[in-house]
């Protein structure tokens, strides 16, 4: 066993790929990369890092471009439009190539001298990491929908995993095995990571203030992350639907029992307009509910179905990009 400049013990003979999705970040991209040198290189063995620009307005694609040329280890995937961070995560680490892959964000709000807190856990038996933030840096908005999303999770992917779930992640390669087959446009790293391994945890990290840009998460697309999670991974809306149409049921039986009873007893009573109108605007809305949520599953799958594609890649650059098709050209050469 040995151990990096910090004196945490690392695992020996391991190769390292670092994935991260880049979103009109170009004034942080430096800063990272720099500061991932130093890292990577104090943990010794081969390492990479993959920016996966996806779909940014600003220079990122030309900072990637320069970097790639400045630091041989340093790769740069373009995609064809924004496809959100998960799927510029799926597609940073299909094209890893190393034993172990961490996943951090741009915006160094995930300092880059955490890693090695990451990689000292998983020497220990696990199979994924997630370096937990000791205290968040964030607004209180999005503190508030970070909580959430997190409790969203502990529905998906149980209470155990769900409780651990961050951006900061590494996990060993092997497991994307498990999401190979994985179609569809709209998904979850954690989600997929969760069908390969149970065996997770979390160790705190520090989580700095976003000293550049903004986040690209507002309100209105958290709320969506959150819905797409429940329909996507979970039956919880489906039971949900199914328990309010047994609700609404006893009620109309109540109603009904109750209207028979009153006719019985009061010959002069004559249920009114009113009663029966809410009756049957009550009824037909949890009745319209109940198709609606049927609805966005058939729909969730139709769209699987018709073989959307998570990503899209437009350009990918790289020294160790360029020698892996050479070796792949001269290969066919040989065959031929």
């Amino acid at each position: 066993m040995t151990h990096n400049a910090k004196g945490m013990p690392m695992p020996k003979s391991r190769s390292y790929s670092v994935v991260v999705p880049v979103y009109n970040s170009e004034a942080s991209l430096d800063d990272l990369v720099n500061r991932l040198a130093g890292t990577l290189a104090s943990l010794g063995g081969e390492y990479e890092a993959i920016l996966v620009n996806d779909g940014s307005w600003d220079r990122s694609w030309e900072v990637i471009r320069r970097l790639t040329e400045e630091f041989p280890w340093v790769r740069g995937i373009n995609l064809m439009r924004n496809y959100g961070q998960h799927n510029a995560l799926l597609a940073g680490i299909q094209k890893a190539r190393h034993q172990i892959i961490i996943t951090m964000d741009d915006d160094l709000q995930h300092p880059p001298e955490e890693v090695p807190k990451l990689l000292a856990k998983l020497t220990e038996g696990w199979d994924v990491i997630y370096g937990r933030p000791e205290k968040r840096s964030h607004d209180a908005w999005r503190n508030l929908s970070s909580k959430i999303i997190k409790s969203v999770l502990k529905i998906v992917l149980g209470a155990e995993m769900g409780s651990h779930s961050s951006a900061f992640r590494a996990f060993r390669t092997d497991l994307r095995r498990g999401f190979a087959s994985f179609a569809g446009a709209e998904l979850s790293i954690d989600v997929l990571l969760s069908w390969s391994s149970k065996r997770v945890t979390h160790v705190p990290v520090e989580h700095r203030p976003r000293r550049t840009g903004k986040s690209g998460y507002t309100l209105s697309r958290l709320m969506l992350l959150v819905f797409e999670l429940l329909t996507g991974y979970s039956a919880l809306p489906l039971r949900i639907a199914s328990a309010l149409g047994l609700s609404t049921s006893v009620v109309g039986i109540a109603m009904f029992f109750y209207v028979v009873i009153r006719r019985l007893m009061q010959t002069t009573y004559t249920p009114g307009f009113a009663f029966l109108a809410a009756e049957i605007a009550f009824f037909a809305g949890m009745q319209m509910f109940a198709i609606g949520v049927i609805g966005e599953y058939i729909a969730r799958l139709h769209f699987r179905t018709m073989g959307k594609p998570p990503y899209v890649i437009q350009e990918e650059i790289g020294e160790n990009e360029l020698s892996e098709r050479l070796a792949g050209d001269r290969a066919l050469q040989r065959n031929e």
